[in-house]
């Protein structure tokens, strides 16, 4: 990846001798140039190749063979993902520094993460339409899909408003705070799932049978009518919970690196095995009481962490007159890395331990 300097715009002026941007002082501070990453097209094109390819042949495993994946099997797919994104990582680092690849693992840690955390929306929906365990890799495929397609498209638009607009951090910080707040408000558990009004609509308008068909999202009643199955209601269950969650990640990731080709790269590698971990994990999911809370901290950190960048690069009028505010540090990639591992790390043993202690307590419980 080749590397093209941008000026950031409170440097007055710079001083050009020998092709290479000098930062000048201006109001007794240093203005550093901005270094950015320039992502030829051909490895955009090889990207999207990929990443095709990977999607494909994942749907061919699933349409000849429906099945519910094994632990091992399903081990084996998530650890080769993991470590698909780790030689990635490292590939970012041989041939852009570290910087970048710590911005890559940032973001990929977060947005896997998050990812974890729409696994327990997923398991509620499974539950809550009753969808056959030897089905749901195709319901988790299409999830995927669709949730590479709405990010895809939230990262274009948020690359776009970045680069023309840099109070847009203002926005996206104060959305990840507010959602923060949402997330600690949030019960630790929930076996409960709330129809929104598109899937009560699709209900009442749509022709729906009682009954799974397979896989179909259609089948021929006995009367000879044409009607769709409940799986059509499943997978729009599942675009709506795709969409809600690529407006929180795409903020978060943005938040951690501002470089279009990492955010979608970390979202495609947090994505990819992601139906194979949700049969991994298992009962799991349930014993991990405090991810929500682990990913509030995360989400505010970002938030704050993104307002801050903004007071630090601020062009608003009416805030500081229109200037930079000189207090406001721009947070490095090394920091936050360590902020959410740690956080996340913290989060996953204390929820493991407790629902250890909670399961004694039950079996204690029993034998009195």
């Amino acid at each position: 990846m080749a590397e093209e300097t941008s000026v950031s715009h409170c440097c007055a002026h710079l001083h050009e001798g020998w092709g290479v941007p000098v930062p000048v002082p201006v109001g007794g501070a240093l203005c550093l140039p901005e270094v950015r990453v320039n992502i030829p097209a051909w490895v955009w094109l090889v990207s999207l190749v990929v990443l095709t390819a990977v999607l494909i042949a994942d749907l061919l495993i699933i349409v000849r063979r429906p099945h519910e994946p094994s632990m091992r099997e399903s081990a084996g797919w998530t650890v080769f993902y993991i470590v698909l994104a780790v030689i990635f990582g490292l590939g970012v680092w041989a041939t852009s520094g570290g910087r970048y690849a710590g911005e890559f693992f940032a973001g990929y840690v977060t947005e896997k993460s998050l990812s974890v955390d729409n696994l327990f929306v997923f398991v509620i929906i499974m539950g809550r339409f009753v969808v056959p365990r030897k089905y749901q890799q195709k319901v988790l495929l299409v999830g995927v899909v669709l949730a590479l397609v709405l990010r895809g498209g939230f990262i274009a638009a948020g690359a776009v408003l970045i680069s023309q607009f840099s109070w847009v951090f203002y926005i996206f910080g104060a959305f990840l705070i507010y959602t923060a707040i949402g997330q600690l408000r949030q019960p630790e558990t929930t076996d409960e799932f709330s129809e929104n009004a598109l899937i009560r609509w699709s209900r009442r308008v749509l022709p729906v049978s009682g009954a799974y068909d397979g896989g179909r999202l259609t089948t021929l009643t006995e009367a000879g009518r044409r009607m769709f199955t409940p799986m059509l209601i499943v997978m729009i269950a599942i675009g709506v919970t795709d969409l809600i969650f690529a407006l929180d990640s795409i903020p978060a990731i943005f938040g951690i690196t501002q470089e279009p080709y990492l955010v979608f790269t970390a979202n495609v590698f947090a994505l990819m095995g992601l139906r194979q971990l949700y049969f991994l994990l298992g009962g799991l999911l349930d014993r991990l009481v405090y991810l929500s809370y682990g990913l509030a901290v995360v989400l505010g950190f970002i938030g704050v962490k993104l307002v801050l960048e903004a007071l630090a690069d601020n062009t608003l009028f009416f805030v500081n007159g229109g200037d930079p505010v000189g207090w406001a540090p721009h947070i490095p990639i090394w920091l936050s890395l360590t902020v959410i591992f740690v956080t996340l790390l913290v989060t996953t043993v204390a929820s493991l331990v407790k629902s250890s202690r909670d399961r004694k307590r039950e079996l204690a419980d029993i034998v009195k």
